[in-house]
């Protein structure tokens, strides 16, 4: 796209400008899935401020290479809505009909504006399709990256969620496992488990597996890593949960778990945490 090209689209944008602007909303509504006054009002708002900027950068002298400098602003703007999409729970191909749905109605301005020159309006069409398509795929670009940061850390708030540590009595915590422990997980159970034993000064962890399905030798891996992590930290771990097909694959696959106590249940579990540390537990017929 040439410099006098830009400027010319430019010109015709401005002039048109409040006529193009209502027949693109009136595009960008029969798109949307959801809609509510506060939505289109939105809209509106978001492609009253397109429309100067999409000049600026073309009276600036702006290619198709979008990358430019004369495009900051309007990649800024584009990051903004690609982004707030994110949030608001709209597809890539919903954020990216902000720029497409401009197409059309831009190729009939220009259709008018150059009826009688066929060879320009052509080159023009072409090279403000092209400009479209980059501006477009921009914002799928960043709907997408956007998207995936979400996904890592609603990712990450389930791995914290599912890996709680509690303190069950004065030094002695409890790690109940629920689901498949994979390498990310055990990262996250290691660092949840050992600054919980810096924070309460614990001796003893109870790591409860009650609640893993099966137990294969990666499985088995991870529980040993964080044992010996913790062990390194000056506390001792108690493996709970250790049910009568879990024990034989355990035996089956060779780990060695010959250093680590291992119980039935999460309370035969305690009880010997209870003798480790010394403490006892008055029963309430007793405490008359």
């Amino acid at each position: 796209m040439s410099n006098d090209k830009s400027t010319q689209l430019a010109l015709i944008i401005t002039k048109f400008e409040h006529e193009l602007l209502e027949v693109w909303l009136s595009g960008l509504m029969t798109r949307m899935i959801r809609r509510d006054k506060n939505a289109e009002a939105e809209l509106r708002q978001q492609a009253t401020r397109f429309l100067p900027l999409l000049v600026q950068a073309l009276e600036r002298g702006a290619t198709i290479d979008i990358e430019g400098a004369a495009w900051d602003d309007t990649r800024h703007m584009l990051t903004e809505i690609s982004q707030a999409r994110v949030r608001q729970g709209f597809s890539s191909i919903e954020t990216a009909s902000f720029i497409f749905a401009l197409k059309e109605p831009l190729f009939a301005y220009l259709r008018t504006a150059l009826a009688d020159n066929p060879i320009q309006l052509v080159e023009e069409t072409a090279t403000t399709s092209a400009l479209f398509d980059r501006l477009g795929l921009f914002t799928i670009e960043v709907y997408q990256k956007a998207r995936e940061q979400v996904i890592l850390r609603q990712q990450q708030e389930l791995l914290e969620l599912s890996t709680p540590v509690v303190q069950l009595w004065e030094g002695v915590l409890a790690l109940p496992l629920i689901g498949t422990l994979d390498s990310a997980r055990t990262q996250v159970v290691m660092e949840n488990l050992l600054q919980k034993i810096v924070d309460t000064g614990a001796s003893i962890a109870i790591i409860d597996i009650t609640g893993v399905p099966t137990v294969d030798t990666l499985v088995a891996q991870h529980l040993l890593k964080t044992i010996a992590a913790a062990r390194l930290m000056g506390a001792d771990c108690i493996i709970s949960g250790i049910r009568p097909q879990i024990a034989q694959t355990i035996v089956h696959l060779g780990v060695n778990l010959e250093d680590v106590v291992t119980k039935a249940t999460l309370a035969d579990a305690f009880v010997v945490a209870l003798k480790r540390t010394g403490s006892t537990i008055t029963h309430p017929h007793n405490a008359r």
